[in-house]
């Protein structure tokens, strides 16, 4: 998710500028939250706090695999947003009637998880216009939701996360029982002829949260169709299962497949399974 989705991403920046910078305080504005501004783009996340989600009773927190999002980027005159919205099931019908009445595309309606309680579906959109006006809209479309409105931030008691970090060889964004990757590819992805930067959702998303002695874990990787099969596998050979296999847009350069998946076990063994996993990507260095 990507969910899968981390939401502190690294990023590439060679993206089209507006002739004049965007003016993200009216979209937040308009959208009815304050976001997170990377290399020009501004990333909003819509946790869903409102939420009791178990898989084999093993609670979820909104930032493992329950956050949407939305990410704004500038394109030509206009800007480009791209999403995932985290729906129950009895959501999902009025919120695709409202985009496609408000004329944003949805390219992907599809799980993240398996078995989890109550059920969940992800749909992600991708739309071009005015900044503002596409704020004003996505926001009509989350009132259609119970997704609850921004509250201020709870301080969580942090976890030590050294050896999973260790493992993986890398630096994730802790937050309290939440460890966050955003890894970026090596190669360029392209949407309608432009570069899709890590931040908008093309990094290799890893969430761990610490529950007990264990950790739980999901998010996705971004894949080229040759790395499908090693990465399962590798997942595999280590407890970790993959959940699901598909597109999250339509007219991307290379083809991209995001592959979920889900892992209970010691934070020493799930490091392994996903630094396995992490082995047959091309993932920057």
């Amino acid at each position: 998710m990507k969910t899968s989705l981390a939401f502190l991403l690294p990023l590439f920046c060679s993206f089209p500028l507006f002739a004049q910078q965007p003016d993200w305080t009216k979209v937040e504005s308009a959208i009815g939250r304050k976001g997170t501004v990377k290399a020009n783009m501004l990333k909003v996340t819509f946790p869903r706090t409102d939420l009791k989600v178990s898989v084999g009773g093993v609670e979820i927190a909104p930032g493992l695999a329950l956050t949407s999002w939305m990410g704004f980027m500038p394109h030509d005159a206009d800007v480009m947003v791209m999403g995932d919205i985290v729906l129950l099931d009895k959501e999902v019908s009025p919120v695709e009637s409202k985009l496609l009445e408000e004329g944003i595309s949805i390219t992907a309606i599809h799980n993240h998880l398996v078995d989890e309680s109550p059920s969940i579906k992800y749909m992600h959109i991708e739309a071009e216009g005015e900044p503002a006006e596409l704020a004003e809209k996505l926001r009509a479309v989350f009132a259609l939701t119970g997704t609850p409105p921004p509250a201020p931030p709870v301080q969580a008691a942090q976890v030590d996360w050294t050896d999973v970090e260790s493992i993986l060889e890398r630096k994730g964004d802790r937050k309290g029982s939440i460890l966050q990757f955003g890894i970026p590819r090596a190669d360029k992805i392209k949407e309608h002829g432009m570069e899709v930067p890590a931040y908008m959702g093309m990094a290799v998303a890893i969430n761990l949260q610490r529950s007990g002695e264990k950790v739980a874990t999901t998010g996705d990787f971004v894949l080229i169709e040759s790395e499908i099969r090693p990465v399962m596998q590798a997942l595999h050979d280590h407890g970790i299962m993959a959940t699901a296999l598909h597109n999250h847009m339509l007219n991307e350069t290379p083809r991209m497949f995001m592959m979920h998946f889900w892992g209970y076990d010691s934070p020493e063994k799930i490091a392994r399974g996903l630094k396995a996993a992490l082995n047959e990507v091309n993932i920057s260095k």
